[in-house]
C-alpha cells in the first residue's frame, strides 16, 4: 500500500513537471474552459496546449467534457489549486531566503 502511494505521488507530479501544464491548471483554477480559451489566455499554439492537457488528462488532472463542438477542461479535484497555493508559498519561502542570505554577504 505505501509503495502505491509512492508512486500514485511520482506520477502525480510526473504529470505536473512542466511550466505549460502548471499554466494550464493556474487559469483551470479560475473556471472551466476549452482549448481556444486557454489558448489565448496563455499566449500558446493550441497543438501545445492540446498535448499538456492530453498528459493531465491520461493522469486524471484535469477531465473533459465534450460541449457541442469543443471539449470543456477543469480540474478533477480542488484540492489541485490549494497544492498551487502551497507550491507558490514555498516558492517565496525560498525567496525570502536567497534575498536574506544575499543581505548577510553584502554587509560582511
Amino acid at each position: 500500500m505505501y509503495q502505491e502511494i509512492q508512486h500514485f505521488k511520482a506520477d502525480f507530479f510526473k504529470a505536473l513537471a512542466h511550466p505549460l501544464r502548471i499554466r494550464i491548471l493556474e487559469v483551470l483554477v479560475e473556471g472551466d474552459k476549452n482549448v481556444n480559451e486557454i489558448q489565448t489566455i496563455l499566449g500558446s499554439e493550441g497543438s501545445a496546449v492540446s498535448q499538456q492537457l492530453a498528459v493531465l488528462r491520461n493522469k486524471n488532472v484535469v477531465r473533459g467534457i465534450k460541449d457541442g463542438t469543443s471539449v470543456v477542461y477543469s480540474l478533477t479535484d480542488p484540492l489541485i489549486k490549494d497544492l498551487l497555493t502551497v507550491t507558490k508559498q514555498i516558492f517565496d519561502n525560498h525567496l525570502v531566503s536567497a534575498i536574506s542570505m544575499l543581505e548577510n554577504i553584502k554587509n560582511q
